[in-house]
């Protein structure tokens, strides 16, 4: 069974830094793209950042030189590190993967940055 779990999500002011992770278990992890997507209130789920098997990056223009997406082969985690959080960062996040044609989603952690 695929397992996908964040943790990290707080209550921050602007222009402060958090640090989620995301444990992933059920799927040979180190073979898998690895992704954060993000929704806010009232709005659809998007695109945050993904990173390859091989560890190549893609993010989104809204996060770009301030998100910096990571993973752990060995203890199986992916990490998206945040810095100079913006209010409108504000939303849940999700991790997510795919396997065999279907996506798996975590149940999400609340980032909350006041301005």
């Amino acid at each position: 069974q695929v397992r996908l779990m964040e943790r990290g999500g707080d209550f921050v002011q602007a222009g402060g830094s958090l640090r989620l992770s995301c444990a992933v278990s059920g799927i040979n992890f180190r073979l898998h793209a690895m992704n954060w997507y993000r929704q806010a209130p009232g709005k659809e789920r998007e695109f945050v950042a993904t990173i390859t098997d091989t560890h190549q990056t893609t993010y989104a223009e809204s996060v770009k030189d301030r998100f910096t997406i990571s993973r752990d082969n060995i203890r199986t985690t992916l990490f998206l590190q945040m810095n100079s959080l913006k209010s409108e960062d504000t939303a849940v996040y999700y991790c997510n993967t795919m396997r065999q044609g279907r996506n798996f989603w975590g149940q999400g952690t609340q980032v909350t940055v006041s301005s």
